[in-house]
């Protein structure tokens, strides 16, 4: 008996200490490059580079209006790269905003590997591209982006698309059986940080995301006093969540 709780104890740790080190594997899943020109992916867009305060050097692609009320930086989710998101910069700057696609450390060909810090440095080096009027679009993951930008500058307005309340959180969700909080390196602790915000937002979630509990991007909305809207049957990556008539509608109602 004792040999088998030994052994058990074991087999616990050994799965403890394995997720401990590959940790951000399970929450980073990203696609390299190479990516095509911004002009090859919608007429007049233009190839950007980001430094960041780290010293990193991300690709990005700006599809600047001339008269646009204000940009929209994007911050994508945790998988895929900016390729991805050409629909939803498409279906924006056709109702007249201009937009920034970019990708993080260590996404779409871009250097470096992606942390909450690294994130961090990465979406100020973006901001630090537009001059004027901004709104944030930040989509699971990039919700948690979004929210910790907001404290450092707030937008005109903020839209956060499937968020969750923390990764711990998340994490518990999915891995009820691990300690998660105590392991994770990378908190995004979003209701603290929206709470600590004032501006205009809009949380949208899928009634059925089987990624974000809906539960918990209604309880961002409450912490950041939102408008919320639930899109009735839709999970986490629908179209309709990426690029529906919902998403751009919400992103100009704070625009």
């Amino acid at each position: 008996m004792r040999r088998a709780v030994l052994i058990a104890l074991a087999v616990v740790v050994t799965i403890v200490a394995v997720v401990f080190t590959f940790q951000r594997k399970l929450v980073y899943f990203p696609s390299p490059g190479p990516l095509p020109s911004a002009d090859e992916v919608l007429p007049g867009g233009r190839d950007v580079r980001l430094v960041t305060a780290d010293g990193l050097l991300l690709d990005g692609w700006h599809f600047e209006l001339p008269d646009a009320p204000v940009t929209v930086v994007v911050f994508p989710g945790n998988g895929g790269n900016r390729e991805g998101r050409v629909s939803l910069a498409r279906a924006l700057t056709s109702r007249g905003v201009s937009v920034l696609l970019f990708d993080y450390r260590g996404y779409g060909g871009n250097p470096g590997t992606p942390s909450e810090e690294g994130l961090t440095f990465d979406a100020r080096a973006a901001l630090d591209l537009i001059d004027g009027p901004v709104v944030y679009f930040g989509e699971s993951l990039g919700a948690a982006v979004a929210a910790e930008l907001a404290t450092y500058r707030a937008p005109k307005g903020m839209v956060l698309r499937s968020p969750f309340t923390s990764l711990a959180a998340a994490g518990s969700h999915h891995y009820p059986w691990l300690p998660v909080k105590m392991l994770l390196r990378d908190k995004y602790p979003v209701v603290e940080r929206v709470s600590a915000v004032d501006v205009p937002t809009v949380v949208l979630l899928g009634t059925r995301d089987s990624v974000v509990p809906p539960a918990q991007s209604r309880e961002v909305a409450t912490a950041a006093r939102a408008r919320l809207v639930e899109i009735d049957g839709a999970d986490h990556n629908d179209e309709v969540l990426l690029s529906g008539p919902q998403v751009v509608d919400a992103v100009l109602s704070v625009s």
